[in-house]
């Protein structure tokens, strides 16, 4: 698995995190986190700047807030360093230099797909433990045995959206619209295609753009409103679909508008208005507003330190430290050892252990890397994100 800016948000987002993680892209900035001794090294790259960065900020502040957690306990110490790769794979793999530079024993992230891509090669052929919180793509854990994801994957959230959409009668003819030229969009739009027609659904537009012509999507809904779609799925980022949801109420359509976790931001898009987002649903594996104690203090944390209300991507990146804490903990890790040795003792632990996290209770993984938990659809109403059932 997904994903302009407000710049209150940004500069809100960036001032909370510099104390934490190095910004520098050859080696850790001076307010850098010093691995005292003992402190195992975690490094994360994601975009904390750019078009994608409402999903690498939530990823750092939420890892942030689990590494303050767990260090304050005593016992268990993390080190973490974050790096910004802006959503550009050639910075990705300098941020992976300069992680690795660093000493960084395990890598929590990267944030998106493709730096994933890159990424996961990396750690494969230095034996790095790499567990992403958000980079969603099939062809992330195809790299090597010792690269895990705490998200669905894409076709899993294809395969799962065309099964509540065939059970749940949100409506009779369905349109979609996908980037075509993005791993992330046109994986998830694979197997919903596939499952739709397994389920019988009526499928009557399918309108695609590339990353080269997304900046205008008016053609693809007026596609869609003249088929006569009153249900349109979206897997794709917040960013985009936000032009979407603008154009759509322009020319007065209103059909129920389905997306992913790369929708979860849209609230925070620079420049649009929330208000259009109302009755949008979308597949998540994390509610905000869920009355579990460790949920409402989570979000109580985040909210402090960002102003904002967290989305999926901030509670998977904080099950992500969670859930390496637990494996490390559970094999005897020490920051003494290698990366390697590491490597080999979290392979034995994510493909043995259950954990329990904010993003979902009794996660396992397959020997792939691919976990095994079960979405929840949300819809937003008045301004916030609500679970439907």
């Amino acid at each position: 698995m997904k994903k302009l800016f407000a710049f209150v948000l940004a500069v809100m987002m960036v001032m909370s995190m510099l104390a934490g993680c190095g910004a520098s892209e050859s080696a850790p900035a001076a307010d850098a986190p010093v691995a005292e001794a003992g402190a195992i090294k975690l490094g994360m790259c994601g975009p904390l700047t750019g078009g994608a960065a409402v999903y690498g900020t939530a990823v750092q502040a939420g890892m942030e807030i689990a590494v303050e957690e767990i260090n304050a306990k005593g016992g268990l110490q993390f080190a973490l360093n974050c790096q910004d790769d802006e959503h550009d794979t050639e910075k990705a793999a300098n941020a992976y230099n300069t992680l690795k530079d660093w000493g960084m024993q395990i890598m929590a992230g990267p944030v998106t797909t493709a730096p994933s891509n890159v990424v996961a090669g990396e750690c494969a052929n230095d034996q790095i433990f790499m567990l992403t919180p958000s980079a969603s793509g099939a062809s992330v854990i195809e790299y090597g045995d010792n690269i895990f994801q705490i998200c669905f994957t894409d076709p899993n959230q294809g395969t799962a959206s065309a099964d509540y959409m065939a059970t749940h009668d949100l409506g009779t003819t369905i349109g979609v619209i996908y980037d075509s030229s993005d791993v992330y969009s046109s994986g998830i739009f694979d197997k919903f295609m596939t499952q739709a027609e397994a389920n019988g659904l009526n499928v009557a537009c399918e309108a695609s753009f590339t990353g080269d012509n997304k900046s205008d999507l008016t053609t693809q809904v007026t596609q869609c409103k003249e088929a006569g779609c009153d249900v349109v799925f979206l897997p794709f980022y917040a960013t985009e679909a936000a032009q979407v949801l603008t154009y759509a109420d322009k020319i007065g359509y209103k059909p129920v508008f389905f997306g992913c976790d790369g929708m979860d931001g849209i609230l925070t898009v620079e420049g649009f208005d929330p208000a259009l987002a109302e009755g949008l649903m979308l597949l998540t594996p994390f509610s905000a507003d869920a009355e579990d104690e460790a949920t409402k203090s989570f979000v109580a944390k985040f909210q402090e330190k960002t102003g904002i209300v967290p989305n999926q991507f901030a509670a998977d990146a904080y099950d992500v430290i969670y859930a390496l804490a637990q494996a490390c903990e559970n094999a005897g890790v020490t920051a003494d050892m290698s990366a390697t040795d590491i490597n080999a003792k979290l392979i034995e632990q994510f493909t043995s252990m259950t954990f329990d996290g904010l993003t979902g209770a009794g996660m396992t993984w397959a020997a792939t890397g691919e976990v095994s938990k079960t979405p929840m659809a949300v819809v937003i109403e008045n301004g916030v994100y609500v679970g439907v059932e």
